[in-house]
């Protein structure tokens, strides 16, 4: 759950508005005729390049379960990394890296019951541009272009949002919005370090950002941004470098006309410890046993756009391409492999929103299409253990070349009638993949055309209290790693998801609370075998549950608690599988019953202290939910676990150093000893957990 931040409706009262995590503020009561507008506090408002900005009033409003996290959340948690964030929202499971995806290059984020295996599940956006290196054919994020030090926000809906942004989203829409270009020249720079004392290795690993820039009086503005990591984690063979660099401009004329273009190049490469036997694991879990595996990869984007905001009329165009390289070395047991695999996506969006008035009812219709053109080479060469690492004059085992031509429209419509506001939306996709296996010369194709219908609606009980609901349908089409598999065996259907919610959402002086309800109904879901290079058909799933979140200020229960704040959030998710056979009913992989947090902070003056509880229960590895542990460590029960992190900041400017401000904290403050698995994975075996790990960050604005 992000920090408290509360925006309230306005009312004839003063409202007492919370920056960050209750660093609470007056604001001056509405002036008359703004009943139905939020009031923003300044500094809460997030660019958004395609749409309006995005505020934590428009979360409020949202018909659906949505969080918003900021910039100063992440540096008061400490998190460095995508994964740690996201991790703090209900519904959200983003384990510690593992697998072929054990290193920080990459993201695993799963939501509501869904396998986080590099986030395969959910639409993964940076300012609205997809990040998996092929949206449509290979959305998976073994290379994730996301540092957390370039980012201004994450916006996280966990439910409805396949009208807008499909496919690939039966998991939610999870937006990263980089920094923004300041108004006025400035610069900032951040560091932090950390270590593991507890583990025989290094263990110490740096990371720093920057951003420079301004905007001049004519509305033209720049803005470089930079974030980068150095060092080794916890275990054996782990060092990480990573270098990512984003230039940002925009030119605004007037308030009617903007243009903006965004530049990125993230070069990374990264040890991968590896899984461990359960030998292994009991002599040491910090060691490696996986010698030669490592992980690199490169990034360039291009994007830009145009947007024009009339009185009653926005319209925006986008156009982006991406250039990717990921590639590595893995040990197979029988063969060591190197693995390089290209991948270009060109991509244009257009869309147009219109308001307009009829009686007492107001309409702002949305039209919008998308097209997108994606194309991959992918290649794998080997050599026998104990031969010299393979290279390009190695046997060459796989090479494959895939085209992804889609095209989106869409439509919806939100009906503001009295405290009402009811939004129909139509989404159609048709999608053309095709691959070629270049050895044997064998063709693969799949062809789609699907409409996605939603429906989504919002009751104000009052100007504090919202109820909503919604349903949608989502799917993913063939990932080029599964069409062979798939397509010899007639298993062309997409994967089909219809979700439903509901919930009520509240919003006051000191308070802000949600508690809501989902359904997924899951249809021909698919899980790539690595291990075995095969597709594993798991067919319907259904995952439902419960999300609930609160956040409070005890100073409106005692003015002796000034300062204090109560967050918490939870969630039961109960994901079955539901195809006929051996295992209908049993658990879906890799997903706790019960995950939750709460968090107890104080703020006054300079000084912020914060104190953490994480918890989560059990998983399975396996479709079979399979108890005993496997000798090879991948599969097994996965025991749940608690841990508790504790951190303070301080602004140095009470000390006359004006922009300064230091952190420390512990992530795992009483070494609770924990573990995941990877199954079905060519890296597959038993991971350790972030042990007790301290760290210090220090920041400051120019």
């Amino acid at each position: 759950m992000p920090p408290l931040n509360l925006i309230s409706y306005a009312s004839s009262r003063p409202r007492a508005l919370v920056a960050g995590l209750c660093a609470i503020a007056l604001a001056p009561p509405a002036l008359a005729g703004e009943a139905a507008s939020p009031t923003a506090l300044p500094g809460l408002t997030v660019t958004h390049p395609q749409e309006k900005p995005v505020t934590p009033g428009d979360v409020f409003r949202h018909p659906g379960a949505r969080d918003l996290t900021l910039r100063g959340d992440f540096l008061r948690s400490g998190a460095t990394q995508a994964r740690e964030a996201l991790n703090r929202i209900p519904g959200v499971n983003a384990p510690d890296n593992n697998g072929t995806g054990s290193h920080d290059l990459a993201l695993n984020v799963g939501v509501r019951g869904l396998n986080p295996r590099l986030a395969s599940r959910s639409t993964v956006l940076v300012d609205g541009i997809p990040v998996p290196f092929a949206p449509y054919g290979q959305p998976q994020l073994s290379l994730a272009p996301l540092s957390l030090g370039n980012m201004a926000a994450i916006d996280v809906i966990r439910g409805a949002g396949a009208v807008r942004y499909g496919p690939q989203n039966v998991g939610g829409i999870i937006n990263f919005i980089t920094r923004a270009i300041p108004d006025a020249p400035s610069a900032s720079v951040s560091i932090q370090g950390v270590t593991a004392p507890g583990s025989p290795y290094d263990g110490s690993k740096r990371t720093a950002n920057a951003l420079i820039g301004g905007t001049h009086a004519s509305g033209l503005g720049a803005a470089l941004l930079y974030a980068g990591t150095r060092g080794m984690g916890y275990r054996a063979h782990s060092d990480t470098r990573i270098d990512d660099l984003m230039l940002k401009l925009q030119y605004q004329p007037d308030d009617t006309h903007r243009f903006h273009a965004m530049g990125q190049y993230y070069d990374g490469q990264a040890q991968m410890p590896g899984g461990l036997s359960q030998a292994d694991y009991a002599a040491d879990p910090f060691q490696s046993t996986r010698p030669h595996d490592r992980f690199w990869g490169q990034r360039t984007l291009l994007a830009g756009g145009y947007v024009y905001s009339g009185e009653s009329l926005r319209v925006s165009a986008d156009a982006f391409f991406t250039k990717t390289l990921r590639s590595g070395y893995l040990d197979q047991r029988n063969f060591v492999s190197l693995s390089p695999r290209y991948y270009w996506v060109r991509g244009l969006e257009a869309r147009a929103t219109r308001d307009w008035q009829w009686g007492q009812v107001a309409h702002e219709i949305s039209a919008g299409y998308r097209y997108i053109n994606e194309a991959s080479h992918e290649l794998r060469y080997r050599s026998p253990p104990g031969a010299p690492l393979p290279g390009t004059d190695s046997r060459r085992d796989r090479n494959t070349r895939g085209q992804t031509v889609a095209h989106a429209f869409y439509v919806d419509d939100r009906i503001d009638i009295g405290r009402w506001s009811l939004t129909p939306g139509l989404r159609y996709e048709s999608i053309d993949q095709s691959q070629r296996n270049l050895i044997t010369e064998r063709p693969y194709r799949a062809r789609y055309n699907v409409p996605l219908p939603a429906f989504h609606a919002l009751y104000r009980l009052d100007p504090d209290w919202h109820l909503y609901a919604n349903t949608e349908t989502s799917f993913g089409s063939v990932q080029y790693s599964q069409m062979p598999n798939r397509v010899a065996a007639g298993q062309v259907k997409p994967e089909k998801a219809r979700t439903w919610e509901a919930g009520i959402r509240h919003q006051s002086e000191h308070l802000q609370a949600s508690l809501g309800t989902f359904l997924v109904n899951f249809d021909n879901q698919y899980e790539s075998n690595q291990a075995t290079d095969s597709v594993i058909a798991r067919g319907r799933t259904r995952q439902r549950g419960i999300e609930a979140e609160v956040a409070y200020a005890l100073s409106h229960w005692s003015p002796m608690l000034e300062g204090l704040a109560l967050r918490a959030n939870y969630a039961l998710v109960d994901a079955r599988i539901r195809e006929s056979g051996g295992n209908q009913g049993n658990t879906v992989p890799f997903v706790s019953r019960h995950k939750g947090l709460a968090a107890l902070g104080y703020t006054r003056g300079p000084l912020q202290l914060d104190l953490e509880l994480q918890a989560q229960s059990s998983q399975f590895a396996d479709n079979a939910n399979t108890r005993i542990e496997s000798a090879d460590g991948s599969n097994g029960r996965i025991p749940g676990y608690a841990l508790w992190n504790l951190s303070a900041h301080y602004d140095l400017a009470a000390a006359g150093l004006a922009g300064a401000r230091i952190g420390l904290g512990v992530q795992n403050l009483l070494d609770r000893r924990y573990f995941t698995r990877a199954y079905g994975d060519n890296n597959r075996g038993k991971y350790l957990g972030l042990p007790r790990t301290p760290w210090l960050q220090l920041s400051f604005d120019l």
